[in-house]
């Protein structure tokens, strides 16, 4: 079986190049995020208020907004229709917070009229999910393996990663999706003046940063595998 390199093995560098980009883009939105949330918001809604509002002006009235424990772990669940707001957001004033709130309401507001990105993101969860957890295990048994089986192995789990892969690229065009609607929302009903929204969109797009170095590092894992093992080849 070829050696494939654990130690001086080049591919690395895509490793850490995902890494080093995953890093800078977590890093910056907590900074961003923790500089406007010294800013109130003049209308002095909290996260929680503003989604409540945003929410019934789209005539959404059978999403619950409920608050959880944590910071800038919020989300939407389609499956249930609960909003939930962390800490950082539920009871905060800050322009930060309503942003965030915001472009949760977004998610919602995606799910009510049957966002095509959405629907298609939700349908390969299961399938995302599953392929990230066998993935490697089918790897690694394939490369202990000399015959076409190995190959046969590693083949599928590199598929099996690129639909988690997939699922990555998918969920861009959601989250861009769901800030735009939010900015736009967030002046439509007066929640925040247009000098407030500056900030918002420094604090989404930096969060939206994050979507994209994820998918830029999954898709580095990718080639990585591609490199190692794209051209394998059993007698």
């Amino acid at each position: 079986m070829p050696y494939y390199g654990f130690y001086f093995d080049p591919t690395y560098i895509l490793v850490i190049i995902g890494a080093v980009i995953c890093l800078i883009a977590s890093a910056r939105v907590k900074t961003t995020f923790k500089k406007y949330d010294r800013v109130r918001s003049m209308s002095g809604m909290t996260g929680a208020q503003a989604a409540e509002r945003i929410l019934h002006t789209a005539g959404i009235y059978d999403v619950t907004v409920q608050h959880i424990s944590g910071n800038l772990n919020d989300h939407y669940d389609p499956r249930n229709k609960v909003l939930s707001l962390s800490d950082s957001t539920y009871g905060s004033s800050s322009i930060a917070a309503v942003g965030v709130a915001a472009h949760e309401c977004g998610h919602a507001i995606q799910h009510q009229k049957s966002y095509a990105p959405l629907n298609i993101r939700s349908a390969i969860v299961p399938v995302a999910n599953f392929g990230s957890f066998v993935s490697w295990p089918l790897i690694v048994i394939g490369m202990f393996i000399t015959s076409n089986t190995g190959s046969f192995l590693i083949n599928l789990g590199i598929f099996c990663f690129s639909l988690a892969v997939l699922f990555q690229l998918v969920t861009l065009p959601v989250e861009f999706n769901a800030s735009n609607r939010a900015i736009h929302i967030l002046g439509e009903t007066g929640i925040l003046r247009e000098e407030e929204l500056r900030g918002t969109r420094k604090v989404l797009g930096a969060a939206a940063l994050t979507y994209v170095a994820g998918a830029a590092a999954a898709i580095l894992q990718l080639l990585r595998l591609l490199f190692l093992f794209g051209g394998r080849n059993d007698d």
